[in-house]
């Protein structure tokens, strides 16, 4: 085990890694006439001047390109959803949390001059310098899981939580004490050096290491993510003949390293041999670009239609809808989601399905195997069985912080139904949703009260406190029985307060730091960490947009960091003042809202989806998904050849199975 022990000088200083770089925008050119005012307002080469932001899109550019005599909006498409949606201000403020300039990809700044587009720019990069110099703004490349977590003492959820996650269901006893062997960066040697280090923390798959030999000492304690290239079992440098040399700050504590070892590692726990094929093993993903899936259309909840597989990120797919010729017209969501089906679904349980103007498969298309999706539990149809015109409670799929008074408007095959939120359908029910009706989402008359949740009367229903009885008599209508409902509550190991990563279905693109401030039975409450509270979200325990620590490190995905100070301020004071507004602006008309995203196989689950207040998911027809790094290859590190037996690593050296 210790063959790969060297003690040998350290006189050259050791290379580090650098973070990959954003995509670089060519400097303005010097003899751009561009005049700062206050940082805010710019004059031009023709003499106009002002600059104007989007209030619907956040698209930054020339004011005098705007529509309207106001200059508010960037297009009549924006105009108009403003005017009929009235939709929330925080789109903006998280769209500037990300770091990245709103109007990057946006179709009316794409058509303004070159002079337009460089001032755009010169204005989003004063911007960038206001917020560095008054530290208002968390960049993401800033944010560190490692830091966020130690400075406020916070607990992750465990990666067992996750089972649609890499090593799910193959973490095993990987816990606080195991050892394991990484690079030694207290070296100024010209090679690569390993040495063993212990786990003092877990948060998700990020661990707390600690060289062995600092005992008490945390000074070099250093955050790395378990399933990372660099983290090897011990062991793996004997038989890899990598060098193993302790840390420059305590060479000088023991003279006999090799007997400190020994004593150290006999009876501890290390990683399992296998442990980096088997996560390359569950970063494999069975959906591929160009196949062909039934998903829900975004502008009509209650159809389906063609989409195609545009790229598969740590199993979320973008999904692009087969009519569209730019590629833009797209939907984010898991490759578990309840949303997505083979071609064919619709058809057969009577579904509703738009069907496609393209008359044939377009070359290199084809449709996705059955057997991929996600299964749904068989149900027995032919006794006791749901009706249409029956009441319940459910999770509205458009505002997930809400559970509400709820009908079933019609009854699929396989179990599935089609149920509308009392009060705010659409006349010809374009907004109803499908639920399998073993979904966790959907719940009995009297759930809300039993756990003391706050249910959601119909829009514009006057009778208030609302009272179940009352509300059946006055429809004349009854409640769903019990006994239909799913009532299987997994272990999940969900605690209050737990730490994890999460699909923000507000902007389904997003995956934020989020907090587990509610659990009941296995309906979880997820909290957006810098957020207020009514972008909560209710989704079950088995959602696949639910990730832990270092998912997207581990991805390659990009993660939001909790929101700063001063955008949770302003979109705070403007939310409030446009939801009193958008109470009365909707009183009796119909919610809408966007994008959905779903949940995990064996229980078909909720439709978590985005919120704001449409009853469509085209809210984001024109934002663009972030940008995101080259998914990093999940292969075994080179010249890995793991030991056939942990005894060869030592004697009573266990292997965290």
């Amino acid at each position: 085990m210790f063959d790969g022990y060297d003690s040998c000088s350290e006189d050259t200083s050791s290379s580090s890694s650098s973070d990959e770089s954003e995509e670089e925008v060519a400097p303005l050119p010097s003899s751009l006439p561009i005049i700062k005012n206050n940082g805010q307002v710019y004059t031009y080469p023709d003499g106009k001047s002002g600059m104007a932001t989007c209030e619907m899109c956040g698209m930054v550019g020339v004011r005098d390109a705007f529509y309207s005599k106001t200059k508010r909006f960037c297009s009549v498409s924006c105009s108009r959803s403003y005017s009929s949606n009235s939709k929330k201000a925080s789109i903006l403020a998280r769209l500037q949390v990300t770091g990245k300039p709103p109007t990057k990809k946006a179709k009316v700044l794409q058509k303004q001059p070159l002079v337009a587009k460089l001032a755009a720019y010169a204005q989003y990069q004063a911007t960038l310098q206001n917020q560095a110099k008054t530290k208002t703004a968390v960049p993401v490349e800033g944010f560190s899981w490692g830091n966020y977590i130690n400075s406020n003492s916070f607990t992750a959820a465990p990666v067992t939580c996750f089972k649609h996650a890499p090593m799910g269901t193959c973490w095993g006893d990987i816990s606080e004490g195991v050892r394991v062997e990484v690079p030694n960066t207290d070296c100024s040697l010209p090679t690569k050096v390993f040495w063993i280090a212990g786990i003092v923390k877990l948060a998700g798959y990020n661990a707390l290491l600690r060289y062995e030999g600092f005992e008490n000492d945390s000074s070099l304690d250093f955050w790395c993510n378990v399933c990372g290239s660099d983290i090897h079992p011990v062991g793996w440098c004997a038989a890899s003949g990598k060098p193993l040399v302790p840390p420059r700050t305590i060479q000088h504590k023991y003279t006999n390293w090799k007997a400190f070892l020994v004593k150290r590692l006999t009876g501890a726990k290390t990683l399992p041999p296998d442990f980096s094929q088997k996560v390359s093993e569950s970063m494999q993903y069975p959906f591929k670009p160009s196949m062909r899936v039934e998903v829900v259309d975004k502008t009509h909840l209650c159809r389906t239609r063609v989409a195609i597989v545009d790229s598969v990120i740590g199993g979320r797919l973008r999904l692009v809808y087969e009519e569209s010729e730019d590629k833009t017209d797209d939907f984010w969501c898991h490759m578990y989601s309840p949303l997505i089906h083979h071609i064919g679904w619709s058809r057969s349980i009577g579904h509703r399905f738009k069907r496609s103007d393209i008359t044939k498969k377009q070359d290199g298309h084809f449709d996705a195997p059955p057997h991929l999706f996600a299964k749904v539990k068989e149900v027995d149809t032919s006794g006791e069985w749901f009706k249409e015109g029956m009441k319940l409670e459910a999770i509205d799929p458009l505002n997930l912080s809400a559970i509400c008074v709820a009908t079933i408007r019609k009854v699929l095959a396989d179990g599935y139904l089609m149920i509308g939120i009392d009060g705010s359908e659409a006349a010809d029910g374009s907004d109803w949703f499908c639920y399998h009706a073993t979904s966790p989402s959907i719940f009995p008359v009297g759930f809300c009260e039993i756990n003391t949740i706050e249910l959601t009367p119909p829009r514009g229903y006057a009778k208030l406190p609302f009272k179940w009885f009352d509300y059946l008599r006055e429809m004349d209508s009854i409640a769903a029985p019990v006994k239909l409902f799913n009532k299987e509550v997994p272990n999940h190991g969900f605690h209050v307060g737990m730490k994890l990563e999460a699909v923000d279905l507000m902007e389904p693109r997003l995956v934020c730091v989020a907090t587990v401030t509610r659990i009941i039975h296995r309906l979880l409450r997820i909290h957006f960490d810098g957020w207020e509270d009514e972008y909560d979200q209710w989704v079950d325990c088995e959602s696949p947009d639910l990730y832990p620590v270092g998912w997207c490190q581990l991805t390659g995905y990009q993660l939001q960091p909790p929101a700063p100070q001063t955008s949770r301020d302003s979109q705070s004071s403007s939310s409030k003042q446009k939801k009193k507004a958008k109470s009365q602006q909707y009183k009796g008309h119909k919610k809408k809202r966007k994008i959905p995203v779903g949940k995990k196989p064996v229980s078909l689950s909720s439709l978590p989806m985005a919120g704001g207040v449409r009853r469509s998911f085209s809210g984001d027809d024109e934002l663009t998904p972030p940008p995101y790094r080259t998914l990093p290859a999940q292969t075994a590190p080179e010249a890995f050849q793991p030991p056939r037996t942990s005894r060869e690593f030592s004697p009573g050296l266990k292997t965290g199975n």
